[in-house]
């Protein structure tokens, strides 16, 4: 019989890596912020116009922009963190799936240990 089994994917911290997660933690943040900026604007051009329930948009358009904010801070800590760890760490990346056989006799406890993948630079280096 077949099952499927999420399976852990962990990177090895390297130079290479190190650079493009935090060009990619930069670009969430910047896209973050532009997000912010523009839901102000929006609330601002919508204040203008008058056309809508003052109360209502201002809380709508605050919760819009708290929820970003949050996640702007999520990834400042996540820069902060990537700044103190050392070359060689083990990231936890992602999860998959995958399938796995299970037969009549088999060793639960050893089937149903989740697997992990590591990687390395893109490259899978070992298969736990």
């Amino acid at each position: 019989m077949k099952i499927l089994q999420n399976v852990v994917v962990k990177q090895i911290l390297t130079e290479k890596s190190k650079e493009a997660l935090l060009k990619r933690y930069e670009g969430t943040k910047f896209q973050l912020q532009k997000e912010c900026d523009q839901l102000q604007f929006e609330l601002k051009k919508l204040e203008r116009g008058k056309k809508y329930s003052s109360q209502k948009l201002t809380s709508h358009f605050e919760k819009e922009v708290n929820e970003r904010m949050e996640k702007i801070k999520l990834v400042e800590f996540q820069l902060e963190q990537l700044h103190i760890l050392p070359v060689g760490s083990e990231l936890r990346d992602s999860e998959v799936q995958g399938m796995i056989d299970v037969e009549v006799g088999d060793n639960w406890e050893e089937k149903a240990l989740s697997q992990t993948i590591v990687i390395e630079d893109g490259i899978i280096k070992e298969i736990r």
